[in-house]
């Protein structure tokens, strides 16, 4: 973070100072709301969770080096106190982010592949500076500004994903720290449950471009007529990414290799290139081109952007994590989260990872339920079962229970001899039935929504030893490496 004195924290966040020595001391370190996190100089956020109230922790905080807590009461122990912790964290975070002049913020969001195309840009603006990111899907009220206080003097790109649950979040979001980029990805279902309809979608997440200033750039899916509409909606430049042909940003000659991995001839108007993704799915395409239309916005030039595509992976655990285990097994852990749109997209790549015709991959999707869908529930769930046949998965594995019965339903009546489907009550009865049943060899899709929990499904199949997957960081790029 900047270097603020105690002085500086109170008055950022209207706070005042209980139990401070010296209102000059100076936080040093990061801003954290994990006691675990804690090192000399940080900041530690006695934020009160369901479980766990972060006030139990403050004087374990500054044993072992915080210089203080911002807190809602008085602790004992040098504190920051506040109405509010985490609006108090907004208020930090807003403060440091207006001094750190030098840094361009971009922001993100979309109904699917939000952390993925994160990811992806923070590792291309990597290679051009510092650059602070989300680390995996911490996109809230407390995720967001605890990312946006980890910049520094030096650092010259911020990175966040916005997430929304309800209309206005977005707009609070970009109230905290002000992104001069926005990026809208697609607008798909996930949530509907609680939009009511992909229009109100659009509405929530049309609050990133509205955000903009004038001097600033919307970056837009020129495929997604919900998100091309967006353009009306702002003061800024616009640019838009896609395969159509109206897109600035575009890929064309899209083709998968055999393992599933799509590549593609990269335009900008700079010129073109060749992409070959390390990823895995088409449905990276789309991601890779706006992490692409970021950059060059950003200054990078088409030769360096397909280069830097080409060695970019996942930085953030459980999404389309592929290992493959001694025995030839192929695990795909893509359990982190699921809607309708990204489960289409994983079953996909799970079809064209496993292949078709001699040589042909025995595949597994094994797939929990996708929550907050509202009244599409069954239908959306009757559609992925049905999906999952007509693009030959051997067998789908449906975990859970209305939804999921729906879903193997789906594949059941879709299906020929009722042979491709099999529905579990649960994560260990979805395991027996895996370990018992894979053979080298074989594909293994895990997916669901997050809690469900199936993690544990991919964590239980590679528990005889596995293959690095490369996948973790702290959400810092320094020299274009994740630390």
């Amino acid at each position: 973070m900047i270097p603020l004195t105690l002085a500086e924290v109170a008055q950022a966040t209207g706070g005042k100072l209980h139990d401070v020595p010296d209102p000059q001391a100076r936080v040093t370190g990061p801003v954290v709301h994990d006691s675990r996190q804690i090192v000399p100089g940080a900041l530690f956020a006695a934020v009160v969770g369901e479980r766990v109230d972060g006030h139990d922790f403050a004087e374990r905080a500054v044993a072992e080096g915080a210089v203080a807590v911002l807190a809602a009461r008085p602790v004992g122990v040098p504190a920051v106190v506040v109405d509010d912790v985490v609006q108090g964290l907004s208020l930090l975070a807003h403060a440091v982010t207006e001094r750190a002049a030098d840094t361009t913020v971009v922001a993100l969001t979309g109904s699917a592949g939000k952390t993925s195309t994160k990811d992806l840009i923070a590792q291309l603006l990597g290679a051009l500076g510092p650059t602070v990111y989300t680390e995996g899907s911490f996109n809230n009220e407390i995720g967001l500004p605890l990312t946006a206080l980890k910049v520094a003097d030096s650092t010259r790109f911020l990175v966040l994903e916005m997430g929304a649950r309800h209309r206005g979040d977005i707009a609070h979001l970009t109230g905290i720290v002000r992104p001069s980029i926005g990026l809208v990805l697609n607008v798909g279902t996930a949530h509907i449950g609680e939009f009511g309809s992909r229009e109100g979608i659009a509405e929530a997440k049309g609050e990133m471009v509205e955000a903009l200033p004038p001097e600033g750039c919307a970056v837009l899916n020129a495929d997604d007529p919900l998100v091309r509409a967006m353009a009306s909606r702002t003061r800024a430049r616009v640019l838009y990414f896609g395969e159509s042909a109206e897109a600035q940003v575009r890929a064309e000659d899209v083709r998968l290799d055999a393992s599933g991995r799509p590549g593609f001839t990269l335009v900008t108007p700079s010129g073109s290139a060749p992409v070959q993704l390390r990823l895995y799915g088409e449905h990276h395409v789309s991601n890779a081109l706006a992490a692409a239309a970021v950059a060059t916005e950003c200054g990078m030039d088409v030769k360096r952007i397909a280069v830097a595509l080409g060695e970019a992976g996942s930085l953030s655990r459980w999404r389309m994590e592929l290992t493959d285990r001694p025995d030839g097994v192929t695990v795909i852990n893509d359990a982190y989260n699921a809607n309708p749109d990204s489960m289409r997209a994983a079953l996909r790549a799970l079809a064209a990872i496993g292949g078709r015709g001699p040589g042909a991959r025995r595949t597994w999707a094994v797939l929990g339920e996708m929550r907050e869908l509202g009244e599409d529930s069954l239908a959306e769930h009757d559609a992925v079962g049905r999906l999952a046949v007509r693009l030959d998965i051997a067998t789908l594995v449906a975990v859970g229970g209305r939804e999921a019965a729906c879903m193997e339903l789906g594949a059941r009546n879709e299906g020929s001899w009722g042979e491709e489907s099999v529905l579990v009550s649960d994560v260990d009865a979805a395991i027996a039935l895996l370990r018992e049943q894979v053979a080298p060899g074989d594909v293994v899709l895990v997916k669901a929504s997050r809690s469900v929990g199936l993690e544990r499904v991919a964590e239980a199949l590679l528990a005889d030893g596995v293959l690095s997957s490369g996948v973790g960081s702290n959400g810092v790029l320094s020299n274009g490496a994740a630390e």
